[in-house]
């Protein structure tokens, strides 16, 4: 429930100039949860017997935290708006803005998209697979697939096996984690900085050449030590490289598909079906999480090196997409997202004909 509300929340409350960040942010925590979690892990497999106990009852502390700080903040305007407590959601906006925030023009930008919304009565779900929402849909789901097929959760999850298989001992395999881990946020702070000046699309495309460029180089590395010769570990430099390029890759990711999943499908769905989409990107995503870790390790076993070019090609594929089909999203406020589509050069065949349909349809209701 967290994973799917907490992004949608930032989303709809944070100013439009600064959405990427604040949505961002969300990943950015994320990153630190797994960075103290990794250091939890290197100190605590120190401890014989228990020390595996403790590093699981710390994970209450964070839990704790989130519980205690839902009791404080307020509900969205757009989620009071669409329930009809209009005097709530423009009290909750002013909290949001500031006292001194004129917010009228925002209120009415909200209002105005829910009551489009309300004029189609169908379900939220049953609306979303309409041709009017198949660019939303697309891209909502396109991005989490993707997001899976980067390599990079295996990467992050598997990271001790993947350096003892290249030669660290078991610690050292440990303290390599964290140092990708210290990596990756790095990366994420950095593109929370830059992400509603360069926009979206540019740190995609950034992103997935830099982490397709890092697994084939990966790949031909263990290829050549690993694969040919029947090696069951590598030379030092060359496990060394090995970690250097994992971070790089690792950075390429922090700075691109790891914060921009959350962002994008969190702001491109309209208010009618924003929850409804959001809800399924999560869903998809989190199946193809759980078959992914199921068979990475038959899979590392079984393609050895060519694990790395599998994931380069579908990072090759998902550059493509994102530069074909992804408008630019920067900067737009979320109630107006629909001007974004509009002027794509492919989806706005869909935008227009169903909105040319749901005007046919509410003139014959008229009618009737």
């Amino acid at each position: 429930m967290l994973v799917q509300s907490a992004p949608v929340y930032l989303s709809e409350t944070a100013p439009a100039r600064w959405r990427g960040a604040f949505t961002s942010a969300y990943n950015a925590f994320v990153v630190i949860g797994i960075l103290s979690a990794t250091i939890t892990n290197y100190f605590t497999n120190r401890i014989p017997g228990w020390g595996w106990r403790v590093s699981l009852g710390l994970a209450a502390v964070p839990g704790t935290i989130i519980v205690a700080g839902s009791l404080f903040i307020p509900d969205t305007p757009s989620s009071l708006v669409l329930r009809g407590h209009h005097d709530r959601a423009r009290a909750a906006l002013q909290r949001i803005r500031g006292a001194g925030a004129d917010v009228d023009d925002e209120l009415k930008d909200i209002v105005r998209a829910v009551d489009e919304a309300r004029q189609n009565e169908a379900g939220a779900f049953r609306r979303l697979f309409s041709r009017r929402y198949r660019h939303c849909l697309a891209v909502g789901l396109g991005i989490p697939v993707f997001y899976e097929f980067t390599g990079m959760i295996v990467i992050s999850i598997f990271s001790p096996v993947l350096f003892r298989t290249v030669g660290f001992n078991s610690q050292k395999a440990i303290l390599g984690s964290v140092i990708n881990s210290m990596t990756n946020l790095a990366s994420t702070l950095l593109s929370t900085s830059v992400m509603d000046r360069t926009g979206r699309r540019p740190l995609f495309i950034v992103g997935g050449v830099g982490m397709m460029l890092c697994e084939v180089a990966i790949s031909w590395i263990m290829a050549d030590h690993l694969g040919k010769h029947q090696g069951v570990t590598m030379p030092r430099s060359y496990a060394t490289g090995v970690l250097v390029l994992i971070c790089l890759c690792t950075f390429s990711f922090g700075l691109s598909w790891a914060p921009l999943r959350w962002v994008v499908p969190s702001e491109i769905y309209p208010v009618e079906v924003r929850s409804a989409g959001q809800a399924l990107s999560i869903s998809v995503a989190l199946c193809l999480s759980f078959v992914e870790l199921q068979v990475f390790i038959a899979l590392l076993c079984a393609m050895k090196y060519g694990v790395f070019l599998f994931y380069a090609g579908w990072l090759l594929t998902m550059t493509i997409f994102v530069a074909a089909f992804l408008p630019e999203t920067k900067g737009m406020p979320i109630e107006a997202m629909r001007s974004v589509w509009e002027r794509h050069w492919y989806w706005k065949r869909f935008v227009n004909d169903g909105a040319h349909h749901d005007g046919r349809v509410v003139a014959d209701e008229g009618t009737d």
